[in-house]
């Protein structure tokens, strides 16, 4: 299976050398995303063939890369997940572009470099050794930003461009120190020596950080997100789709392959640090969410909200483990692997709505929007899918995901550790009030979007999207229901995936009578989908037959709700800000040091009232803007270095290899 998935992986990259010669022909874009799908598709197969017949795992080496080491890949449970997760949202993606990108202007910039870096991810999670992975993971950053500045003439997202560069940079350094510290001193790359020469206690804790540092900063964990934002809706939106539903899930891997498997066992406190960092990540990114205007920014900042969520898995995983709870360890990984699938449909589902929106109307500011579910009824309905999904309402998919999160909050008494038995409960309270939150988000971007009048003449002229992205967020919203109702298929075919990194695996799910979930026991906790899905069909049937059959048949006429407003006019309407002025008064002046200044003109005046909000990022303005003043200085001050003479550079890498010798003399 190894060698078939590399042959296709071969052709992806093969492709992005064609699409270099196709991208200004007329049938290029067909070309190129038709050929991805298929190829997508097979590594897909490929990976849920390896994934639910685990059998032993097989490597091969390819001799590229360093001449004593040469390119270690490797199949086994773990990466045959991801590579599931990656190729379905590529096959999804590659099949929303065949009709979404027609539309694009500058093709040229885009098609060589989608199917290379669709080859990136697949290669980062194939990757057996440290140098192939890094190779792998920094061709994953170059591809990705290529098509993050694909549209460069516009100034924000060339920003968005170089700061996503200097971060990927940033998260690749802490990687390749973290893997030089796990190879020690006789230099082991390849995973498989790593796995049996675990570091000491001290070398293990920076190898956590490192690793946390390294993966979160692709991942998008607070406060590394900086660059998450700014780059995910500048890029076309089916390549949003992929760096938000995708390339952060290959970020979560490339932290569960160091800590979980080359690592060796961990300590209790470890699981503190992800605990903390997954928490705040969750509620930030949810009121960071809320406060957005621009609907694809939004989504981005929701992939912050959801990053935390799975970290909060995996931190009660490593608590769990530590301890040699193995059952609860299985539980929480299950939860965290679970929410990594069920992010990348729902997350993917709406930013090919946001994307299919942003075609018809030219516009992602939700305040010139609304009234769209009447000119684009069929992709409001699969938006309304993904955002009730995405607010962990039952019964589709992101409820259960959450749900097993808070199951293995509730055993965490067992934890022996005071600093865990007040830490994860808080963590717990974080969870929830991040749902809660999210739930509130999804409303106003669903109601100010699709409901109400439209705002603009572009919203009131609006068409459906093309058949090709229909079909791709149907398809979404089909396994956000599945996945919802019959959880327990998915989370047995994770069985081989928690097993090979805790030991255990939770215990058979699909055997349960009505096809319901036990994570624990049936005393404690079960979840039936099926029977939550028949509830819902059931009394909103039987609702809707008493309404339009049993009421009155009279009937009458009168004005529409108008708020209290009999003015007619889209301006009465909520607008997104009014939707979140109670929660941005509530939490504004810590988290964002939000301002309302009001200007109330005296009586008789004739200029209008006006209320400006002002918000901060705090996280920006205290850490990256003092660091971004500092490198400008230095660079500043540097600059003179430029315009010495060839006898001055001379002296220069004398005078620094005399003090080099000095230093290493000292040393020894």
């Amino acid at each position: 299976m190894l060698a078939y998935a590399l042959y296709s992986v071969a052709a992806l990259l093969a492709l992005a050398t064609i699409a270099a010669a196709l991208a200004a022909s007329v049938h290029g874009n067909a070309t190129v995303y038709g050929a991805s799908l298929i190829v997508t598709l097979a590594l897909c197969a490929i990976a849920l063939l390896k994934l639910i017949q685990p059998a032993s795992s097989s490597t091969v080496v390819l001799p590229i890369g360093l001449p004593w080491l040469g390119a270690h890949f490797r199949m086994d449970s773990v990466a045959a997940f991801f590579l599931v997760v990656v190729d379905l949202g590529g096959a999804a993606a590659s099949l929303f572009a065949l009709g979404y990108g027609r539309h694009e202007q500058v093709p040229q910039r885009v098609l060589p470099f989608y199917p290379a870096f669709l080859a990136a991810m697949n290669l980062v999670v194939l990757a057996d050794d440290a140098f192939t992975f890094l190779v792998s993971w920094e061709f994953m950053s170059l591809t990705s930003w290529a098509l993050v500045i694909a549209h460069h003439r516009e100034r924000d997202n060339v920003r968005a461009g170089y700061i996503y560069l200097l971060m990927a940079s940033f998260g690749t350094l802490a990687l390749l120190l973290a893997f030089g510290l796990l190879a020690g001193v006789d230099g082991h790359y390849a995973f498989s020596a790593i796995r049996f020469s675990h570091p000491a206690a001290g070398s293990a804790a920076l190898v956590l950080l490192l690793a946390l540092i390294g993966a979160g900063s692709k991942a998008g964990v607070v406060p590394l997100h900086a660059w998450l934002p700014l780059a995910h809706p500048a890029a076309p939106s089916h390549v949003s789709a992929l760096l938000s539903g995708v390339m952060t899930k290959v970020a979560v891997y490339g932290f569960i392959r160091i800590v979980f498997d080359l690592l060796g066992p961990p300590s209790w406190w470890w699981s503190m640090v992800v605990l903390a960092v997954g928490g705040i990540t969750a509620v930030m990114g949810v009121l960071y969410a809320l406060m957005q205007h621009d609907l694809k920014r939004l989504l981005a900042y929701h992939t912050v909200e959801n990053i935390g969520i799975i970290f909060i898995g995996l931190g009660l995983a490593l608590a769990f483990k530590s301890y040699d709870l193995d059952w609860a360890a299985a539980l929480a990984l299950t939860a965290g692997l679970f929410h990594v699938f069920n992010h990348s449909i729902f997350k993917g589902l709406l930013f090919f709505g946001a994307g299919a929106v942003l075609n018809a109307t030219g516009e992602r500011d939700m305040e010139h929007l609304g009234g769209l579910i009447n000119r684009m009824p069929q992709t409001a309905f699969v938006f309304l899918v993904g955002c009730l999904a995405i607010s962990a309402l039952p019964p589709l998919n992101g409820f259960v995901s959450e749900w097993l999160t808070f199951q293995a909050i509730l055993v965490s008494p067992q934890l022996p550790s005071w600093g865990l038995k007040f830490l994860v409960p808080a963590v717990g309270a974080l969870l929830a009030l991040a749902a809660a939150l999210a739930a509130a988000c999804f409303v106003k971007a669903f109601g100010i979007t699709f409901l109400g009048r439209p705002r603009t003449p572009v919203a009131e002229q609006a068409r459906e999207t093309d058949r090709f992205s229909l079909a791709v967020m149907f398809a979404f919203a089909a396994i956000c229901l599945i996945a919802g109702v019959l959880p327990g298929v998915f989370i047995d075919a994770l069985a081989p995936v928690t097993k090979s990194l805790v030991g255990v695996s939770m215990p058979h799910q699909t055997g349960v009578q009505w096809l319901s979930i036990v994570p624990i026991a049936e005393s404690r906790s079960s979840y039936n989908g099926l029977l939550v899905f028949l509830f819902v069909v059931l009394s909103g049937s039987i609702a809707a037959f008493v309404i339009h059959r049993l009421a009155s048949d009279r009937l009458r006429r009168g004005p529409a709700w108008n708020c209290g407003y009999p003015d007619l006019s889209p301006v009465t309407q909520y607008t997104a800000s009014s939707f979140a002025q109670p929660i941005r008064r509530v939490f504004g002046t810590l988290v964002f040091r939000a301002r309302e200044i009001g200007e109330m003109p005296p009586p008789g005046a004739a200029q209008p009232a006006r209320l400006t909000v002002e918000l901060h990022d705090v996280i920006w303005d205290a850490l990256y803007a003092p660091l971004e003043k500092g490198i400008a200085y230095a660079a500043e001050k540097l600059n003179v270095l430029q315009f010495f003479s060839i006898r001055r550079y001379l002296s220069l890498v004398f005078s620094a290899l005399v003090l080099l010798l000095l230093v290493l003399a000292i040393w020894l």
